[in-house]
């Protein structure tokens, strides 16, 4: 009788990594675009990029649901906006309509 291959996932490759430690440094009530999260993670034209790896990771250790898209737009959250507003709005974020209100003020910067 033949073995069962085990289907293992795939180790993040360091980008990945990397994005994933940034998003994990935004702070509950406060937000970071999907451009400044790969800026900070070394790619900074991967903004693209970043939402896929968002889209994809599913781990309750990284806050995705706080990367949004640039000028304040919420953006995508695994196909369930109504979900990523309704956590914003849990953590003291206003969001109006599909924008972040006050998106200036609860715009986390990293510093180095």
């Amino acid at each position: 009788m033949p073995a069962r291959s085990r289907t293992r996932e795939a180790a993040p490759d360091p980008f990945s990594q990397r994005v994933l430690w940034v998003v994990r440094r935004i702070p509950p009530g406060r937000v970071a675009t999907y451009g400044e999260v790969a800026a900070l993670a070394g790619r900074p034209r991967a903004a693209r990029a970043v939402g896929n790896i968002m889209r994809g990771c599913g781990r309750p250790d990284v806050p995705c649901h706080r990367v949004i898209a640039a000028g304040g737009r919420l953006g995508g959250y695994g196909g369930s906006e109504a979900l990523k507003r309704s956590l914003l709005v849990a953590e003291g974020v206003a969001v109006s309509g599909v924008r972040i209100r006050d998106f200036d003020r609860k715009r986390f910067i990293f510093r180095k």
